[in-house]
């Protein structure tokens, strides 16, 4: 993009500092630098590979300043951060302190947007599920023949988005991003479920919902879990929506979505919702099924429906939707055992949802707990275990947990972190299970003690029970 395209621009000579130098803070120092600001990249890390993120800036006028991430530039006017910085950072505070405002990408992109024909924004927060919904939705609004794009938290930088000629953007936002955000006015907006997490870098429950609550902004249609307290809490108390509309895993009242036998219903967006539903889709057409997954897609179908996409598309939609890897994904059934790999329940509520999906279930858990308890989700699931086989860093508070509410469930644990532990873990889970049993990773952890990331737990949990497969045949 060029800075001609902007006839006036309020960023022309302005002073940016761009907090890290990963996806989000190099597409927000390019788009800047277009538009005429002075941009510096502050970034503590210094090797080849930021070495060479640096190196194609500095061709495009950017400043950047690599083993650096505390000392605030000087006559900074204004500070971009990026999701990963916490508020208590140095050059945060050090922002804060001076009055220098600090914004997130997001925020960043809302103010970039055209003065006119910008595309409106369907948003999705919540503790679970935003990356499934965001696409269910992108998947819906395309099978209206509307040109739409998933962005946020995946696919292309939001700050690169908004200049594109789109009809509507699906938006992922984190806790992180609506906490940096100040006039974000979404056309219609979801929080899909409030559980503890991220809480070291919010510093409390409280600040963990209070930047969630911004995503219901006013003129926005609030979609709204009526399954969730506190979802629903916050539709009800925000200030100036639109309209609210529930989504719900129960027979839908007029003014929601919901289950009726084996269909998705729509009682919100109908002409009459007193008197009339829609029917959107079978519960068939949920791909993978899981009653976490429906409601997901019921929060989907909440969004696409508001923006005025038809029940057909609703249904086409679902079943275009391809569901990403690591996240209630059926690797292989094995001397009748089915194993499923949902790597990326990294918190005890995704656990929770993803272990009440099966029964019986010889449960894979272990890794980094962040902090969180486990009593609750243990407590809960006690009823449906056949075993549990622990790993990785935590797995002693796991076993803990499992000694007060489980006491009489069997427990394995699988001490070993080298590169063979997971073919260790799946074999001990094997021996555990009955033919109609599932298998089921779900750590409830990160994945950092052990792995690279999420989807490499789950890489190397796939492998394993294909190795086990071969060695049945």
């Amino acid at each position: 993009m060029d800075a001609q395209e902007v006839t006036t621009s309020p960023w022309d000579g302005l002073n940016v500092c761009v907090a890290g130098l990963g996806v989000s803070g190099r597409a927000a120092a390019r788009v800047l630098a277009a538009r005429g600001a002075r941009v510096t990249i502050v970034e503590a890390r210094d090797d080849d590979e930021w070495r060479r993120h640096a190196a194609d800036l500095t061709g495009r006028g950017v400043t950047v300043r690599l083993g650096d991430g505390e000392a605030l530039p000087a006559g900074t006017g204004l500070v971009v951060t990026s999701p990963g910085w916490r508020p208590d950072a140095p050059l945060l505070a050090a922002a804060a302190a001076a009055g220098i405002e600090i914004v997130g990408e997001v925020e960043l992109a809302w103010r970039l947007r055209p003065a006119e024909g910008a595309a409106p924004w369907l948003a999705i927060t919540g503790t679970d599920g935003k990356t499934t919904v965001v696409r269910m939705l992108a998947c819906m609004l395309a099978a209206a023949g509307h040109k739409a794009l998933a962005v946020g938290n995946v696919g292309t930088p939001i700050v690169e988005a908004v200049t594109e000629p789109n009809d509507v953007l699906a938006v992922e936002l984190s806790s992180y991003q609506l906490h940096w955000s100040s006039s974000l006015a979404p056309a219609a907006a979801t929080v899909l479920n409030i559980a503890p997490d991220h809480l070291d870098w919010h510093g409390s429950m409280d600040a963990y919902v209070a930047a969630k609550a911004k995503i219901f902004a006013p003129g926005t249609v609030a979609v709204y879990n009526a399954d969730d307290a506190t979802s629903t809490a916050l539709a009800e108390t925000a200030e100036g929506v639109a309209r609210r509309a529930g989504f719900t895993l129960r027979v839908p009242r007029p003014g929601e979505l919901g289950v009726v036998e084996d269909l998705l219903v729509d009682r919100a967006f109908t002409a009459d919702p007193a008197h009339e539903a829609a029917e959107l889709a079978a519960v068939d057409d949920v791909r993978p099924f899981a009653p976490h997954n429906v409601a997901n897609a019921l929060a989907a179908a909440g969004l696409a429906r508001a923006f005025g996409v038809p029940p057909e598309a609703v249904r086409e939609g679902l079943r275009d939707f391809v569901p990403d890897p690591h996240r209630i994904q059926h690797v292989a059934d094995v001397a009748g055992v089915t194993y499923i790999n949902d790597s990326k329940a990294t918190q005890p509520h995704a656990a929770a949802a993803s272990l009440a999906a099966y029964e019986p279930v010889v449960w894979i858990a272990g890794g980094l707990l962040k902090g969180l308890d486990v009593d609750d989700l243990v407590r809960s699931c006690a009823g449906r275990l056949r075993g549990v086989v622990l790993m990785g860093r935590d797995r002693h508070r796991i076993a803990a947990a499992l000694a007060r509410h489980a006491p009489d469930v069997p427990v394995v644990d699988v001490a070993d972190t080298d590169t063979g532990a997971m073919d260790r873990v799946v074999t001990e889970a094997a021996g555990l299970a009955r033919p109609g049993d599932t298998v089921l990773l779900a750590p409830v952890g990160a994945s950092f003690d052990m792995f690279a990331n999420y989807p490499a737990r789950g890489d190397a949990f796939i492998a394993a029970v294909e190795r086990l497969a071969g060695d049945a045949r």
